[in-house]
């Protein structure tokens, strides 16, 4: 088991953001495309996303890049 599995946490938006180098709008737009994984509501007025699921895709994304 990887490190990342062992810390799956909920991210925020600014944490995905530093690990995509993508900006809201950007992260937003891949999402109503169906290109990037789904915000989950976490609160009233709060939404994060799964860590494990935004790693999976960076790592797809470096794999489809080699």
């Amino acid at each position: 088991m990887t490190t990342t599995q062992n810390s799956r946490r909920i991210m925020r938006l600014a944490d995905v953001e530093q690990a995509t180098g993508f900006k809201r709008s950007h992260i937003y737009n891949l999402m109503s495309e169906g290109r990037f994984p789904k915000a989950r509501r976490i609160g009233c007025r709060a939404v994060g996303w799964d860590s494990t699921e935004i790693q999976q895709w960076i790592d797809d994304r470096l794999g489809a890049a080699a």
